[in-house]
């Protein structure tokens, strides 16, 4: 947030689309169908309540500010459920307005349209996300939203690469690897995106083609010497219940452990599975072979953890 004697930055009102474009900017960004007239209406609640027209500002002039520069996003402010739907779709507001600035950016990168579209669009899809976790509008997690719309993060076919440096174990294991490269370096940190269909080897070997020569075209004064991931995907605990050629299994064995996590994170794979990590665990259904991985583990007394993995770029 801005401090006190600072400048309110833009004027968002003349970014924000009228509630006449906001539909299309919506449906551009892959918002659900069914919440387009809630956020024109609360747009109109919005713009007529000069508080919050404020604090927009100074929020999009945070955001925009080192637009490009990793790890110099926003941070989000909080809003308490007292403010209901209007407090609860506040960030998307401020990614609406953000919107002419990123593609400034991406622009002036040479950021092909479709790659910008696909990568902005998963604003919508978080808001699927929000909807089958809790049932209403809104991001669950808006910084991390930031990092698209911060220049930050791509969406390149079934895999997401976020501009990155290493941290500490990760850099000293590629290190210790021999490469050239160590904590504070700069990375790549493959993400991978739900309702994206199969995690399959062929579409990650296309992602991996599709990023090295994305990175190496639009960001040739950036050297990535590795490429990390830190997901409960990589938790070698999976292969006690799922083929070697399963697709879970083939996306591990692309990576080298940087370390082992010490502390268990049961609710990541619930709720990256089933949708809402505090489901209780008797009640949930047993339909797949990664939904019976997470479960009967679990029944069994067993903890899932975080797996940390790295290759060479």
């Amino acid at each position: 947030m801005e401090s006190e004697g600072e400048p309110d930055g833009p004027r968002a009102e003349d970014v924000l689309p009228d509630a006449i474009a906001l539909p299309d900017v919506l449906l551009d960004l892959s918002v659900p169908h069914e919440y387009v007239n809630e956020l024109v209406a609360l747009r109109g609640r919005l713009v007529a309540d000069p508080e919050a027209m404020t604090l927009l500002r100074r929020c999009v002039a945070r955001f925009v500010r080192g637009m490009g520069e990793i790890g110099k996003g926003w941070e989000p402010p909080a809003f308490p459920e007292s403010t209901g739907a209007l407090g609860r779709t506040f960030h998307v507001f401020v990614f609406i307005a953000a919107l002419p600035y990123v593609r400034a950016y991406h622009l002036q990168r040479g950021v092909p349209a479709d790659v910008s579209r696909r990568t902005l669009a998963d604003l919508g899809r978080h808001m699927a996300v929000h909807r089958r976790r809790v049932g209403t509008s809104g991001l669950l997690v808006p910084w991390w939203i930031g990092l698209h719309f911060h220049g930050e993060l791509y969406q390149l076919g079934r895999l997401q690469f976020q501009r990155a440096r290493l941290g500490g174990h990760t850099g000293e294991a590629a290190s210790a690897a021999g490469l050239d490269t160590g904590p504070g370096d700069l990375c790549l940190s493959v993400h991978i995106a739900d309702f994206r269909g199969p995690l399959s080897p062929e579409a990650c070997d296309q992602s991996l083609v599709l990023a090295r020569e994305f990175f190496a075209r639009h960001y040739p004064d950036e050297r990535y010497a590795v490429a990390e991931c830190h997901s409960w995907l990589l938790d070698r605990q999976l292969q006690r219940y799922l083929p070697a050629d399963s697709n879970i299994v083939s996306f591990q064995e692309r990576f080298r452990i940087a370390y082992e996590e010490t502390k268990a994170d049961d609710k990541g794979p619930v709720g990256f599975v089933f949708g809402d990590p505090d489901l209780p665990v008797e009640e949930l259904p047993r339909r797949t072979r990664v939904e019976r991985a997470v479960v009967d583990h679990l029944r069994a007394g067993g903890h899932w953890y975080g797996g940390h993995g790295w290759f060479a770029w």
